[in-house]
């Protein structure tokens, strides 16, 4: 009986899977509630049918939180997105979606992962830290932001193998 209550009203495990074009429509939502600027339906849809593109959904229950998204050239591939939805930060989630990707990067053959992230975003920086990137390099005035503030971003790297 208390199994069942806990499904019922409990939170629920969240679930990492491959993302479908089915899900385009929604990662753009999320992408536009992370980012200044979002990337649209049509671009999900697109990186969606590229082989060379790596995108996982976070699905808690029937919805779906979050994503990660990834280019691969040979060896190495780039992180071009992570996000997870507003009302669900602050709980691992982004992590255990983080990790799982790299997980899946790796059995693809990636040796080396590279990202950017805004160098002041603080929860950012620490998954990055704690999933055993590095930095490697600055770029300048990289991100935008809506007020023409430019920000700088750090690239880092980890290692797979």
């Amino acid at each position: 009986m208390i199994g069942w209550l806990s499904r019922l009203f409990g939170r629920g495990t969240a679930v990492v899977e491959p993302a479908t074009p089915r899900d385009a429509w929604r990662l753009a939502q999320l992408h536009a509630a992370s980012f200044h600027r979002g990337w649209g339906e049509a671009e999900f849809e697109q990186m969606l049918r590229e082989n060379n593109t790596l995108v996982h959904r976070l699905r808690l229950r029937r919805a779906i939180i979050g994503f990660a998204v990834s280019r691969i050239a040979a060896d190495e591939a780039e992180i071009l997105s992570i996000a997870v939805a507003p009302g669900q930060r602050g709980r691992g989630l982004s992590r255990e979606l983080f990790l799982t990707h790299l997980g899946h990067l790796a059995g693809r053959g990636v040796r080396t992962v590279f990202l950017e992230v805004e160098e002041n975003n603080a929860p950012a920086r620490r998954l990055y830290d704690r999933a055993g990137f590095a930095v490697a390099g600055r770029r300048e005035r990289y991100y935008k932001e809506a007020d023409g503030v430019e920000l700088n971003a750090l690239v880092m790297r980890r290692d797979l193998s």
